[in-house]
């Protein structure tokens, strides 16, 4: 088996929704399991909120996301950010993502020719995460 990085995105109570709209942006296999799947929670307002959630879009490319226990502290995604990166041939489906991702929440950055020649911007989705993307090579399109 080969070692992997693979980001994992933790939510409050929105894991499920979130899980769901990556895989309208991205495509891929999405498998969502429960607390009550695993038995993992005696407290029934958790049964339904996802234990964990994979989303596996191809080679090199997984995402996984799971809600916060009521009983764990939650405090956002913070200090991490997501990266897509691929060149001019990918720009289509990059900038494609970026539409996606930075129409459901804000542009940080925009997509747009940086200071070391990739086209690069920065969002926030609608569920916080973080996103970074950068085109190698592209410029300014």
């Amino acid at each position: 088996m080969t070692v992997q990085l693979t980001p994992y995105l933790g939510f409050r109570d929105t894991a499920r929704q979130a899980m769901e709209f990556y895989r309208s942006v991205f495509g891929g296999e999405l498998t969502l399991s429960t607390f009550a799947d695993f038995h993992a929670s005696e407290e029934p307002t958790e049964q339904h909120k996802i234990m964990h959630g994979q989303l596996d879009v191809g080679p090199g490319m997984v995402l996984m996301g799971a809600d916060t226990p009521n009983g764990m502290e939650y405090s956002g995604q913070r200090g991490v950010s997501v990266s897509l990166s691929g060149g001019p041939e990918d720009a289509e489906r990059l900038r494609g993502w970026w539409d996606a991702l930075s129409g459901s929440g804000k542009v940080v950055l925009p997509l747009d020719q940086a200071p070391w020649g990739d086209s690069f911007g920065m969002c926030v989705d609608g569920f916080g995460t973080q996103w970074m993307v950068n085109i190698t090579g592209a410029g300014q399109a």
